[in-house]
């Protein structure tokens, strides 16, 4: 399947600041981009570097004042979909190495409070059944509220309130297939069907030696979702982060079958 993509930020900085976006699909193995665009104000700095683990790339800007960013993109999806409840867990000691990190606590999904929780209320499930349990858990406990959560909101946090919106429903599914030592981390991405349309994130779990993308929302399908980067959470993640005052002016995501 083929995605049609546009994202349209305004942001407003009082001051020179330096702000690392990340915000274009991924041009990896399983997604061909098509066709892209970006139309962006003129800046005093702009430089691309390479985002987590080599997945997509960032862009250093230094800005004052107005930043206007259009960007269009046509993705082709060609993920291989495999049934997860099938996929074996891969032992810990016969991980490859750049999946290690993502067995460990990190700043939004502190996995080490939560394997008595996991343990009581998973532990007779095995292999990938054990994360479409996780999955479903936190679908049928967990409500979609906007405005819920924000910058701080940790998966214990949402763990505790039940409401969220899609970065904590990952986070959870994170901290839960951390704390069973299963791989877990997040992907931001562009998804057809989320409503309200906008940067959407969920998680990806390591199964049966590979990634597969795990949406606990339920909004979205991992056939009709374009990879923009990954990271342990979504400290890793973010569209634009700003090291400095930042206004949110407007900001539009779309995303349609193409």
């Amino acid at each position: 399947m083929s995605l049609s993509i546009r994202a349209q930020l305004d942001y407003w900085f009082e001051l020179p600041t330096d702000v690392l976006l990340q915000f274009e699909a991924a041009a990896i193995p399983e997604q061909v981009v098509e066709a892209t665009h970006l139309d962006i104000t003129a800046t005093e700095h702009f430089a691309r570097v390479v985002s987590h683990d080599g997945i997509g790339e960032r862009i250093w800007v230094r800005v004052e004042g107005q930043l206007l960013i259009d960007y269009r993109a046509t993705v082709r999806i060609e993920r291989l979909l495999d049934d997860c409840q099938r996929l074996p867990v891969i032992a810990p000691h016969q991980l490859p190495g750049e999946t290690v990190q993502y067995l460990m606590a990190s700043r939004y999904c502190p996995s080490d409070q939560f394997e008595c929780f996991v343990e009581a209320e998973f532990g007779k499930v095995s292999d990938g059944a054990k994360v479409i349990a996780m999955r479903d858990w936190i679908a049928s406990h967990v409500s979609y509220v906007q405005g819920a959560s924000n910058s701080e909101t940790t998966a214990l946090d949402t763990f505790v309130k039940r409401q969220g919106i899609c970065r904590d429903y990952a986070h959870v599914m994170i901290t839960f297939a951390r704390a069973a030592g299963i791989p877990a981390r997040i992907a931001s991405v562009y998804a057809l069907g989320v409503e309200p349309p906008d940067f959407h994130a969920v998680a990806e779990v390591f199964l049966g030696g590979a990634w597969h993308l795990i949406d606990a929302t339920g909004m979205a399908e991992a056939h009709a979702m374009a990879k923009i980067g990954i990271g342990r959470d979504a400290a890793d993640v973010a569209f634009l982060t700003a090291f400095g005052t930042a206004e949110m002016k407007r900001q539009n995501v779309s995303v349609t079958d193409a």
